[in-house]
């Protein structure tokens, strides 16, 4: 179609590319089936546990679909239909929504589980339920979704020739461009949508760190030796969170970045380059901060690490 047709040529990015997508859904697995033996023992679960194995999930999925999509990028091969392109390519901005509300969910449950008794927030705790949280993801995700779901109409496949009303999506997908007053009309709704969640989650994570830092000025002006001068794990896993958080935030904004830099300008293949390795980070270092910060998925790699070795 365009010079973006010449990305499956360059095998350095392809090997790059899928080498990635490799190591994000290996330490989404780990991470999920730590968070399976831990439901199944008698270990009593965090409020955390069931939003971090949901985006081990969700990631997992999420990683298979960009590895599918992929195969239209990086291979050459008869191309798909347009149900197959609407099909999947909705299935993954549904699966980056759910990742994104499940991120913003699990920052709010942190700074409600941090929250001291005499907070505004401590009420909440006693009505936090599984039940709960799903409702509240269900939400978020259906009002992300509702703006994703102009993909039915405008992904189209692409025709043999040139055009400038059409992006870039993979060698069989492409997306019609809207009309000149609707692209800042779809633009200010993606704006307004990631705004809302990206504030929700600075907020939350505003919360913490200055929980964090009132509760370390505390430690400083007490000078009792019964006091450990160890993270307890509430810090550790709000410390996790604000970082992911932090990741997440850059990600995300480079990636919508470069979505409206191809919307609004010209459909640059650098600027795709960048956006489908920015689309797809988070889901594959997140795991590996979660598995940095749990003692028990250390201690159990590292049993299984010597038991190979010793066999």
């Amino acid at each position: 179609m365009n010079q973006n047709s010449k990305l499956y040529t360059n095998t350095n990015i392809r090997n790059t590319f899928f080498f990635g997508i490799s190591i994000g859904i290996s330490g989404n697995s780990v991470l999920l089936l730590f968070h399976v033996l831990m439901l199944c023992s008698e270990h009593k679960p965090r409020r955390t546990d069931m939003p971090i194995g949901f985006l081990a999930v969700i990631h997992l999925l999420m990683l298979l679909a960009v590895s599918v999509i992929a195969t239209d990028i990086f291979m050459l091969h008869q191309g798909w239909d347009d149900t197959t392109c609407k099909s999947l390519i909705f299935l993954y901005r549904f699966l980056r929504g759910l990742s994104v509300c499940t991120t913003c969910l699990l920052s709010v449950l942190q700074a409600i589980t941090l929250s001291p008794r005499h907070s505004c927030l401590a009420k909440f705790k006693e009505n936090l339920s599984p039940c709960h949280n799903l409702w509240s993801l269900f939400a978020l995700c259906s009002v992300y979704s509702l703006i994703s779901s102009y993909l039915f109409i405008s992904m189209v496949i692409t025709p043999n020739v040139t055009s400038d009303y059409l992006l870039y999506i993979t060698e069989s997908c492409s997306l019609l461009q809207f009309s000149f007053p609707m692209k800042y009309i779809m633009s200010t709704l993606f704006i307004f949508r990631e705004a809302f969640l990206v504030g929700l989650m600075a907020l939350s994570s505003g919360y913490m760190l200055a929980l964090l830092c009132r509760h370390k000025k505390q430690v400083r002006h007490l000078h009792s030796t019964s006091l450990s001068p160890k993270a307890s794990p509430e810090q550790r896993a709000t410390r996790t969170i604000l970082l992911l958080l932090c990741f997440f935030v850059v990600m995300s904004i480079l990636d919508n970045f470069m979505l409206f830099s191809r919307h609004m300008f010209k459909d640059d293949p650098v600027f795709y380059l960048i956006q489908i390795l920015m689309s797809h980070s988070y889901a594959t270092v997140s795991p590996f901060v979660f598995i940095s910060t749990e003692k028990d998925i250390i201690g159990l790699l590292r049993s299984m690490c010597e038991r190979i070795v010793t066999i």
